[in-house]
């Protein structure tokens, strides 16, 4: 299961390098629900990255610092913009999921018992 998780984990960083650095008008968005798009894909990464990896104090950093040169580098494509909330929402998903595997490593680990 590590493994899958492992590349779900970065099969995600690249889905949401390319969706948040594609022009405008060639991505694909879900009905305007917008800040649900961005909490979903970096819950998902999260997860994924937490339950690949044993979820450490550097792996919600290095999230959070991905979230914010994801931001930032959106400055570099026309029609595109960094938004301070998006960060925060994409911040706050990545650790989210990586709590949310955290507490399922914990409870597999104690049904091991």
């Amino acid at each position: 299961m590590a493994k899958a998780a492992r590349i779900s984990a970065w099969l995600l960083i690249v889905a949401i390098v390319i969706l948040s650095l594609v022009p405008p008008g060639l991505r694909p968005t879900f009905g305007g629900l917008h800040t649900l798009e961005h909490f979903a894909i970096f819950a998902a990464a999260g997860l994924a990255f937490g339950l690949g990896y044993r979820p450490r104090y550097s792996t919600a950093i290095g999230l959070v610092i991905f979230a914010g040169v994801i931001e930032i580098a959106q400055l570099l494509v026309p029609g595109r913009h960094a938004r301070l909330s998006d960060f925060i929402v994409d911040a706050a998903a990545a650790c989210i999921g990586l709590a949310a595997a955290a507490l399922w490593r914990r409870n597999q680990w104690r049904a091991a018992d």
